[in-house]
């Protein structure tokens, strides 16, 4: 019952403050919007209403979709050549002093440092968009990844080797088992850096999607479009956390016991 009854206390807290905020008045209505207010364009966009059918022709609910998709897409390419790289980094050493500081320059830079740069190589449609995500999610899981790999037991790999395993055999059976609780965690980091990457990765020709109409909402002032935007990308996110966490203990049970 905790469980359950914090997380909707808080809710109903914060909610029963937006409202006591809005009604002050101490800023305008554009500024902050009332919690109706926001739930009545949560109905516009979802529906169809004096013929105009959701944002911009689209409902929210295709909006997420398409979001979704490109976030799917980016940040998959992204996890598996972090994957990838980060086995390669972590077992091989010449490999992790070469790639290392290049990753770490990647990871250190914003998105939309280099996403007019992508427009500029890629164009307007579909390419730069999912490059931008796959760029934003490679660095967090190569990282994990070959710090988990760097990180097993020397004993595990010479007990394995002695035993007559192969170099294949090594990395099959010893090696990504045993990196696999902080690779999945590094997923995570990924697919949160993509997330937040979103809008950014939607700034141009981003309708549909969810950031997309975010930004265009934002174009005219239209508060409660973007607070519905920001509030469907919030919990779908939540949600695929948390799917991705039960993924993790169903995939790696032993993490955490000894």
């Amino acid at each position: 019952m905790r469980h359950v009854a914090l997380p909707l206390g808080s809710l109903l807290l914060f909610l029963v403050l937006w409202q006591v905020l809005a009604a002050s008045h101490t800023w305008s209505e554009t500024l902050v919007p009332p919690p109706a207010k926001v739930w009545d364009a949560f109905v516009d966009v979802s529906t169809t209403h004096d013929g105009v059918r959701g944002y911009n022709g689209t409902t929210l609910v295709e909006h997420l979709g398409i979001s979704l998709r490109r976030i799917a897409l980016g940040a998959g390419l992204g996890i598996l050549a972090g994957v990838v790289f980060g086995l390669l980094m972590g077992t091989v050493g010449w490999l992790r002093s070469l790639f290392e500081p290049w990753i770490t320059f990647l990871r250190t830079l914003p998105p939309l440092a280099y996403f007019s740069l992508l427009i500029i190589w890629l164009g307007i449609d579909e390419e730069p968009k999912v490059t931008l995500l796959a760029v934003a999610a490679f660095p967090p899981v190569a990282v994990s990844t070959t710090t988990a790999v760097a990180a097993v037991p020397k004993a595990l790999v010479e007990a394995a080797r002695a035993l007559g395993a192969s170099r294949w055999d090594t990395v099959r059976d010893v090696v990504v088992p045993s990196a696999l609780p902080e690779t999945l965690t590094g997923v995570r980091l990924a697919v949160g850096v993509a997330y937040s990457s979103l809008v950014a990765a939607e700034l141009v020709n981003g309708l549909p999607g969810i950031g997309g109409m975010v930004k265009d909402a934002a174009n005219y002032n239209n508060t409660p479009v973007v607070l519905v935007g920001i509030i469907a990308i919030g919990v779908s996110g939540l949600v695929i956390d948390g799917l991705l966490l039960r993924l993790e203990r169903v995939a790696v049970p032993w993490r955490g016991r000894t």
